[in-house]
């Protein structure tokens, strides 16, 4: 049997998550026309995340998205997913990230409706029907264009000031558009190639509108276009093609295509790319049920990059009966993740009840041995 690490309750350890008393934050200028102070943090919990100015600031647009988006799963991958897609531009070692500051909330209002006399900033397609196509109940052309995202990554310059030094931009596009006709509502799929084409439509727009902007004529600009999912989806939609937009441009250059997936396990479907993470889930399933005659589910979500598996998110949900007894799961449940899944992926295990949080379990790609949570 392989050896089970087990962490005394209320304690964490996640390797580079604990800055030591030693290290200071660097207090520095900006080069905004009135001059601020920023604290960039000295600690950098992975490389894989930014530094983040301090004190925060907060995008003009923030909490938009929550009522453009579908889920709250979309929400999260849209943002960490242009996280994710920017490092490729901008590296973690050399920028630091802030909330957009460039498109005002206002800005962004007006480019999310649709395009109309009284709003030519619209980017949604103009609704073009007759008063006598409305009156006959025949429905307008869906909305493509969901939500503008807009992140800010700043670098620092010889004279120890920080500045922008790029500008990323997520399009999340609607793959299903749900509105109502006379009261009745309806839904109504989006053409992959459809939200393809008019998304980089859009992308070359924003980014001369960007242009425009005060600061903004030589700072290079990456926009993404998202595909969010259904609003009843198990899984977040993903970004599936971005391109950038160099000094001086107008338009965005090199469109890349962007591989990535999310599947829920256990699978339905017999494709084949699947099959062995997919019985390697099962059989794991199968003896979590082992120890809880009366376990309910356990569901599973992986995330693809060019075909591989590169993260299992599994959630189990338990009846709680006291700390001894979620001890004791949680290192049975640490020992089956040794036992059932390779090396190379990295699995984290969220074990909840109705009182909350019970336990985190996780190990990193390439890493042998987890690192196990339990909470108070």
């Amino acid at each position: 049997m392989k050896r089970i690490w087990w962490i005394p309750i209320s304690i964490l350890l996640l390797s580079g998550c604990v800055p030591s008393g030693n290290d200071e934050a660097e207090v520095i200028n900006t080069e905004e026309e009135e001059a601020e102070t920023a604290i960039i943090p000295s600690m950098q919990l992975d490389d894989q995340y930014y530094r983040t100015l301090l004190p925060y600031k907060q995008s003009a647009t923030r909490g938009k998205i929550v009522s453009r988006l579908n889920s709250r799963y979309d929400i999260k991958e849209a943002e960490h997913g242009l996280l994710r897609l920017s490092q490729q531009q901008f590296s973690p070692d050399d920028y630091y990230f802030q909330e957009g500051q460039k498109i005002t909330d206002e800005e962004a209002s007006l480019w999310l409706q649709r395009k109309s006399k009284d709003n030519p900033q619209g980017l949604n397609p103009e609704d073009g029907r007759s008063k006598a196509e409305t009156d006959g109940g025949e429905r307008p052309q869906p909305e493509l264009l969901a939500h503008i995202l807009e992140q800010n990554y700043l670098v620092k310059t010889e004279e120890d000031k920080i500045r922008l030094g790029g500008v990323s931009i997520g399009l999340a596009m609607n793959t299903v558009y749900y509105s109502s006709t006379d009261n009745i509502p309806y839904e109504e799929s989006i053409p992959q190639d459809q939200i393809a084409e008019e998304g980089k439509r859009m992308a070359d727009e924003i980014v001369k509108r960007l242009r425009e902007k005060e600061g903004m004529s030589d700072v290079p600009i990456l926009v993404a276009l998202f595909a969010q999912n259904s609003r009843n989806a198990m899984t977040p939609g993903t970004y599936f093609s971005y391109g950038a937009a160099p000094k001086g441009e107008t338009e965005v250059a090199n469109w890349n295509d962007v591989d990535e997936e999310y599947v829920v396990f256990p699978t339905s479907g017999t494709d084949e790319q699947y099959r062995d993470i997919d019985t390697a889930f099962r059989n794991f399933k199968q003896d979590v049920e082992v120890y809880f005659s009366n376990f309910t589910s356990v569901i599973g979500k992986g995330f693809y990059q060019s075909g591989q598996l590169q993260e299992m998110k599994i959630e189990i949900p338990i009846q709680f009966y006291g700390s001894a007894e979620v001890i004791g799961f949680t290192q049975y449940v640490t020992g089956l993740i040794l036992d059932h899944f390779p090396d190379d992926v990295q699995i984290e295990v969220n074990v909840t009840s109705t009182n909350g949080a019970e336990a985190l379990i996780l190990r990193k790609a390439g890493e042998t041995e987890p690192v196990v949570h339990i909470y108070e």
